[in-house]
């Protein structure tokens, strides 16, 4: 018996696309606004060939990615001087605070499930302009 006041299960059908400050369009998901979520939040990215992001980093919020198809090179670290590739099946962990920037390295557009520990998503996001140019287009 529910009290009126016990937490809702609530289902998302994502229909709505947001433009993130990273440059990409993400589908909207699980989030603050979407669900009232407070320690998550979760979208789907779809980047096209040559697609790539702004440098940034997730202020004191972890992510965690999970590619559904395609390949992306996620470059990252300080000076972007690591580099990753992911492709469809991969999970690929970034830690709180940890510039990167993802570009998408195939001929197929890189589809991916994004998990953040931050319900609000947008709001831990912190463009680093100055590691724009580090990796070449």
């Amino acid at each position: 018996m529910s009290s009126g006041n016990d937490p809702e299960c609530k289902l998302i059908r994502p229909a709505q696309a947001y433009d993130g400050k990273q440059g990409f369009s993400y589908v909207e998901g699980i989030s603050a606004e979407t669900t009232g979520s407070t320690g998550i939040a979760m979208m789907l990215l779809t980047v096209p060939p040559g697609g790539r992001a702004k440098a940034h980093l997730h202020e004191a919020h972890e992510t965690a990615i999970y590619v559904l198809s395609g390949e992306a090179t996620t470059y990252w670290g300080a000076e972007l001087e690591n580099a990753t590739v992911t492709r469809a099946g991969d999970m690929f962990y970034i830690p709180a605070g940890v510039p990167h920037l993802p570009v998408n390295t195939g001929t197929e557009p890189c589809s991916a499930i994004i998990a953040r520990t931050d319900p609000r998503e947008q709001e831990s996001v912190v463009l680093l302009p100055e590691l724009d140019g580090v990796v070449p287009n």
